[in-house]
């Protein structure tokens, strides 16, 4: 990274006495020539600013053209006396009230000599940075060092995000969340782009869910280019990075199943979904796949609405139509099999919501739900017959509706107030559409064990 100090190492250039030596740390991108007195709008962070301060005539000139450079976030300003008395106090003030380091151009020295010497010194540090960071690479240093390196020579903070989101590593605090920068990248049609205040750009790669590297403020074109050289080794060391092990044999677990609708791989998208908790992957198939969560304290008590957040996030850079995830309470490990059942029935239910992106919990899927679950599709509609058939068949000849009747009544907990209420009907029209259907089954339905068969057995149809 070449530094305003780098720079002092250049013949002819030299720090004004008043430059506070803490200032001079500050990382040069290029160099910029101007003699307008208030030059804010074409300046960059980064730029060492000559002039050799033409625009000067009076004091007070000075505020404006030091306060344009301060705003613009400019290396520092290296300037040659506006006259023969030397660089003037006003400017020498104003820097100094700043804090724009101020470097001293001999009169003799040209501003084309200055020009090329630091456009030298910034190409050979580049060039410098990149055989830093491809030897890192090769010596398969972990992602936080090559990011630390890497913020070292491109004089800003780095951070690598997932677009699940997440922040993967980074080498200072994320201003903000992760998912606002990977929306506007989303929105860029995951082309580079300003968000947030950061430079975002694409890591290279092969995986369903893009990582992107995130660069603060906006970069030079050399910087650019080195941002662009380290996303690709990014994208190499996620290439060579290895799943979890297997879980313990002992212990409890949580299971998930993730389907993508379309090409997405749902592997790679469960991966990163869970990548901050301790998990496995069993057996994925094409389109779908399933993961096995150790319960160790890494599980959010609202994972639900988390999951649905990040998959919501990340949907739009994915070829998924749709995004169903479903899970499971915790369980044994030695229930394991159970436990993913249990997440695959959950699976199941999220496909019956509507929008892009459903997660469903065990919670939300009855017992009775889990049990019709295992059973055939021919056998179901067999009981639903045996118990139902006469009322399916009145239904079907005086175009009534007793079969909903008696639903809503039994998940009214048998109430006729309730049940009536619900159907918009009066409390003794419900009592007589309750008896008939009675009388045609041949059971009391206010009965518990001949409810809880009549529930199921309306619960078993394909309308349930």
């Amino acid at each position: 990274m070449t530094t305003v100090k780098t720079l002092l190492a250049l013949p002819g250039l030299r720090p004004h006495p008043n430059t506070p030596a803490a200032l001079l740390d500050r990382p040069v991108t290029r160099i910029y020539v101007t003699e307008l007195p208030d030059p804010g709008r074409y300046l960059s962070a980064g730029e060492l600013v000559l002039s050799g301060l033409l625009w000067w005539r009076t004091p007070g000139d000075a505020e404006p053209f030091v306060a344009a450079l301060a705003a613009a976030g400019a290396a520092a300003l290296a300037a040659s006396g506006a006259d023969s008395d030397g660089i003037p106090d006003d400017v020498v003030e104003a820097c100094a009230r700043h804090r724009i380091p101020l470097l001293e151009v001999p009169p003799d020295l040209s501003f084309a000599v200055v020009t090329e010497q630091v456009v030298l010194a910034l190409a050979a540090a580049a060039d410098g940075a990149r055989k830093r960071l491809l030897t890192a690479a090769a010596e398969d240093a972990p992602l936080p060092v090559l990011l630390e390196r890497a913020a070292v020579e491109l004089g800003a903070a780095c951070w690598v995000l997932s677009a699940v989101p997440r922040v993967v590593a980074g080498t200072a605090a994320l201003p903000g969340s992760p998912a606002e920068p990977v929306r506007q990248f989303a929105a860029a049609h995951g082309r580079p782009t300003a968000a947030a205040g950061l430079t975002v750009l694409p890591v290279e790669g092969r995986h369903a869910v893009p990582w992107l590297l995130a660069v603060d403020g906006p970069l030079s074109a050399s910087q650019t280019e080195l941002a662009e050289e380290l996303a690709g080794l990014i994208g190499l060391a996620r290439a060579r990075s290895r799943l979890p092990e297997e879980l313990p044999e002992t212990g409890t677990v949580r299971a998930v199943a993730l389907r993508t609708d379309g090409s997405a791989e749902a592997a790679d998208v469960l991966a990163e979904l869970l990548a901050e908790t301790t998990f496995t992957l069993t057996g994925p198939a094409p389109g779908e796949a399933h993961a096995l969560v150790a319960e160790d304290g890494s599980w959010p008590e609202d994972w639900a609405a988390e999951a649905t957040a990040a998959l919501s996030t990340v949907e739009p850079l994915l070829t998924a139509r749709r995004l169903l995830a479903g899970f499971s309470d915790p369980g044994p490990v030695a229930e394991a099999k159970g436990v993913l059942e249990v997440a695959r029935h959950a699976l199941s239910v999220a496909a019956n919501r509507e929008g892009p992106v459903a997660v469903v919990p065990a919670a939300d899927v009855g017992v009775h739900q889990l049990l019709l679950a295992g059973v055939s599709a021919d056998l179901r509609a067999a009981l639903r017959r045996r118990l139902l058939g006469p009322l399916l068949d009145y239904d079907a000849e005086q175009h009534s509706d007793l079969v909903r009747t008696v639903r809503v009544f039994l998940e009214c907990s048998g109430s006729p107030t309730k049940a009536a209420k619900a159907l918009h009907i009066h409390v003794n029209t419900l009592r007589y559409r309750i008896g008939r259907a009675a009388e045609l089954l041949g059971v009391d339905l206010g009965d518990f064990v001949a409810q809880v068969d009549v529930y199921l057995a309306l619960v078993a149809g394909k309308d349930s």
